[in-house]
């Protein structure tokens, strides 16, 4: 089943040929590679190149940057393909959200010489927000960044950073000034080859999500050039944040639909197949009846992601519909594996069946990206006013 359906007022004839082209691509690079990724705790290098060469990382980047310059559609389609085929593993999706910082607020020169690199896979992408001690209390981040002259120093710590084995270029939220806080958080790229003082912490080992790596970072005076900034002036990181927060949490929301297609077709495929008392489990009302269910679930999902992408497509998608989509799309996630995990029975607690990897990729998306408490909490300030 795909992202969109036929009267997706956003899909164009593009989007479908770009669907059958990623489909291909994740049959041919991810899904061979799944097991053994997760078993390594990290995605082979080379499927970022391979990826850049297929073009997957350049949809919504502009010509003139190495992009074909479409919209957050390709992206979109993207996240759903990868899902779909059953991988949490690469973490294309925080390239995506690295390079619409970078387009967003980048400068001229920062674009030129970055978002090519990003495009092709040379260079692998993280955002690094969460600290040990500040999760999605953002203002309170402690990492600081001095001037030195040209230069900024960079000190602190973050966790749980996606791609933080691999990345290349780090975008850092950062304290440019103590005193004001939020008005005083800074975004500053730094790129990792010979930043001295920098340092990635071990592989964390994590409930699911095994080879996506996952690392704690060091930042121990490390110089950084003064134009590494993003944005025209310090002080501009947490606005930026705020305004890319929409498309993270819509990503979630993507991720989520992805991986419950994938979760119904392999559930299906089992129930035909397994029999008991005589009969396949797919012909117990039960199994039927659930499976009803996770379908009309995922449908009713499916719209309202749709819907969400032609929004962010015209700009217009707020803070608190982007709130109901990762929280909406999450909670479901994680309910239709539980459904489909126990249509499996004993085998659904095996690892050798997706369903198990699946079930405990689940749980995370209810808490990155915000947590699902703090989505209804902005849900809720949408009404009372």
């Amino acid at each position: 089943m795909p992202l969109f359906t036929t009267t997706a007022s956003w899909v164009t004839d593009e989007h479908q040929m770009f669907a059958e082209m990623a489909n291909r691509f994740m049959e041919d690079e991810l899904v061979p590679n799944i097991e053994r990724w997760n078993e390594n705790g990290i995605v082979d290098r080379d499927i970022w190149q391979k990826a850049g060469e297929a073009g997957l990382m350049a949809g919504a980047i502009p010509e003139a940057y190495g992009g074909v310059g479409g919209g957050v559609g390709f992206d979109a389609v993207t996240i759903y393909e990868q899902a779909a085929h059953g991988d949490t593993g690469w973490g294309v999706g925080i390239q995506f959200i690295v390079i619409h910082y970078l387009a967003a607020y980048g400068s001229e020169d920062q674009k030129q010489k970055w978002l090519p690199r990003l495009a092709s896979g040379e260079m692998v992408g993280a955002l690094a927000m969460t600290e040990p001690s500040t999760g999605s209390d953002v203002q309170s981040i402690r990492t600081t960044a001095d001037k030195d002259g040209n230069s900024y120093r960079l000190n602190g710590s973050k966790i749980f950073i996606t791609n933080g084995q691999s990345a290349d270029l780090i975008l850092v939220a950062c304290k440019t000034d103590r005193a004001v806080g939020s008005k005083g958080v800074s975004l500053i790229a730094v790129e990792t080859d010979d930043a001295d003082g920098f340092r990635k912490g071990r592989n964390l080992r994590k409930l699911g999500m095994k080879a996506n790596d996952t690392a704690e970072l060091f930042f121990e005076d490390v110089k950084v050039p003064m134009t590494n900034l993003i944005g025209a002036e310090e002080g501009q990181g947490f606005y930026q944040m705020m305004r890319q927060l929409p498309w993270e949490r819509l990503t979630i929301g993507i991720g989520a639909l992805g991986a419950i297609d994938f979760a119904i077709s392999e559930t299906v495929k089992y129930t035909q197949e397994r029999k008991a008392f005589g009969q396949r489990v797919m012909d117990f009302q039960n199994t039927r009846f659930k499976l009803a269910e996770c379908k009309t679930k995922a449908e009713v999902l499916r719209s309202f992601v749709n819907d969400c992408v032609a929004r962010i497509e015209a700009g217009t998608l707020d803070a608190a519909a982007a709130s109901m989509v990762k929280y909406w799309g999450s909670e479901v996630q994680n309910e239709i594996m539980h459904e489909c995990l126990q249509l499996f029975g004993g085998y659904g607690f095996m690892m050798e069946y997706p369903i198990a990897r699946l079930y405990a990729d689940a749980r995370v998306q209810m808490i990155y990206g915000g947590t699902n408490e703090i989505m209804k909490e902005l849900i809720a300030r949408s009404l009372d006013t």
